[in-house]
């Protein structure tokens, strides 16, 4: 770690954190008579994606077969030439897509962006023995360093906290050394423990995050609670991450605990316990919203967790640049977004936080669309799933963090009647497949992107599952569990490197 990033951090925290939080308020003002005057008012919806990634050792190079597919930090410059954006650790990448209208061609370009983007990438990696990875968390560590290690090993430089594998970037180093920062941050979830003095501890985790623009800003909090609604069976249909590395559990759990009562999508946990960590209360299930000015004011009063000074310049979104500063330390399942470089291209939109990465491109694209769908249909038909308490639709997010589908998830069917199971999503994927016919598709083309998640209802079988079970069948042989632990994960970068750009999850079984 250099000293020019310990200066940066001591820069941010030179910050007068009352002063900041007095011009995001400023800001807040300004934003909210923006919205009142329609300048985030657009006459389509609009789609993106934020799709995060890991980097392993592709096992060309590795010294043992214990190396084969073990986490690898990307070279930075890498990053660069590959067109991505760094996340919390080395090992991380970020593609974001350009956002595209709501319709056939809109969602093609999605696909294609992607597909086009990634393919690009994993021929850049290659040539350094990397294979990116799409899932919800890695299990098998660098090699010759224990997970623990590699998660909590830091440096202190003139005072401050350095991540020692954590990316270069000031906000989150600077997480760990404020006024309000915790002596040490926690990760929980059954059977596993970890303390680190740095939010590194995050990194294990990576994900998919739609992004679903609205025609006109005041009706955002209305597709909001929708998205609120959806977010459990959502998630129940992607869960993605039911185990940790071995070292980081407890030392007497044994290997039947561990599958008998793991979640099945520790990402939830791992993002939730370590943010949440001393007073702050920063990463929740979010509550119904009211209005609009309701969303921006949820972004004024959340707690300041890094008061960063913003350098500001002609674009139109600088006009709040406190406030969009704060914003990104505004971590909710669910959340709304203000922004755009200019009038023209401002915009009010949810962002769709729940899902992990996904074992293949198209069903990452399926469940961007599936949301999309919902989006375009349920809140203007007024579904009454809109009705369903907001506190069943908290307890289904987390039972399906636990349970996956295979939970007791409760949905209210377009006749408003209480339906579960596979009931719950006919009407679910009824409902994205005529939202998606709205906006322009065929039939056909709907069927298409929703395939993927259908075929989880048919068969029963998430990643998790599919994980799970691979565990399971190995332990009953008589592995060890770390070992068993380690083929699975082997065996899901194996799979993912044949279908990750043409297949989907269902040709894995």
């Amino acid at each position: 770690m250099s000293d020019d990033l310990a200066e940066r951090v001591e820069d941010v925290l030179a910050v007068d954190a009352a002063e900041f939080d007095a011009q995001a308020k400023a800001d807040a003002e300004v934003l909210k008579r923006e919205l009142r005057e329609g300048t985030f008012d657009n006459h389509q919806s609009i789609v993106g994606l934020e799709y995060e990634f890991y980097a392993v050792s592709d096992g060309r190079w590795s010294a043992s077969e214990d190396d084969v597919h073990a986490l690898m930090r990307v070279p930075r410059r890498m990053l660069g030439l590959m067109g991505f954006e760094k996340e919390l650790g080395l090992h991380n990448a970020e593609m974001t897509t350009s956002p595209q209208p709501l319709n056939p061609h809109g969602l093609r370009a999605q696909e294609s962006e992607v597909r086009a983007r990634l393919e690009a990438a994993l021929d850049c990696t290659a040539a350094e023995g990397i294979r990116l990875v799409s899932d919800g968390m890695w299990t098998i560590p660098p090699a010759g360093e224990s997970a623990r290690e590699y998660l909590t090993d830091s440096i202190r430089d003139g005072g401050i906290r350095l991540a020692t594998n954590m990316s270069g970037s000031v906000r989150y180093h600077a997480m760990a050394n404020g006024p309000t920062a915790p002596p040490s941050f926690t990760l929980e979830a059954p059977h596993v423990s970890l303390e680190a003095d740095t939010v590194m501890p995050e990194a294990l985790i990576t994900s998919i995050q739609p992004h679903y623009q609205v025609p006109r800003a005041e009706d955002l909090p209305h597709f909001f609670n929708y998205a609120l609604r959806v977010a459990g069976p959502l998630l129940a249909l992607g869960v993605n991450s039911p185990f940790f590395p071995k070292d980081l559990y407890d030392d007497d759990a044994t290997a039947d605990e561990i599958l008998d009562e793991g979640w099945d999508e520790n990402r939830i946990a791992v993002f939730e316990s370590v943010l949440n960590s001393g007073d702050h209360d920063k990463v929740t299930f979010p509550e119904d919203l009211d209005t609009i000015e309701d969303a921006v004011e949820r972004v004024v009063t959340d707690s300041t967790m890094v008061p960063m000074s913003v350098a500001t310049g002609g674009r139109f979104d600088d006009e709040f640049a406190t406030l969009r500063r704060k914003h990104g330390t505004y971590w909710r399942w669910v959340r709304p977004v203000f922004d755009g470089a200019s009038r023209s291209s401002a915009n009010a939109r949810i962002e769709f936080r729940p899902i992990a990465g996904q074992p293949t491109v198209r069903d990452s694209i399926a469940f961007q669309a599936a949301f999309a769908g919902l989006m375009e249909r349920l809140p203007r038909q007024d579904h009454p799933v809109i009705d369903q308490d907001w506190s069943v639709a908290e307890e289904n997010f987390y039972t399906a963090m636990r349970e996956g589908p295979h939970g007791d998830i409760e949905w209210v069917d377009i006749d408003g009647d209480d339906v579960a199971g596979a009931e719950l999503y006919e009407d679910l994927l009824v409902h994205a497949r005529d939202g998606l016919r709205v906006a322009g598709c065929t039939e056909e083309e709907a069927n298409y992107y929703l395939e993927p998640l259908r075929k989880r209802v048919e068969t029963g079988v998430t990643p998790a599952d599919w994980k799970r079970h691979r565990v399971r069948e190995r332990v009953d042989d008589g592995v060890d569990f770390e070992t068993a632990l380690h083929e699975m994960q082997r065996e899901y970068v194996e799979q993912q490197a044949d279908t990750l750009l043409e297949g989907e999850f269902a040709d894995w079984f």
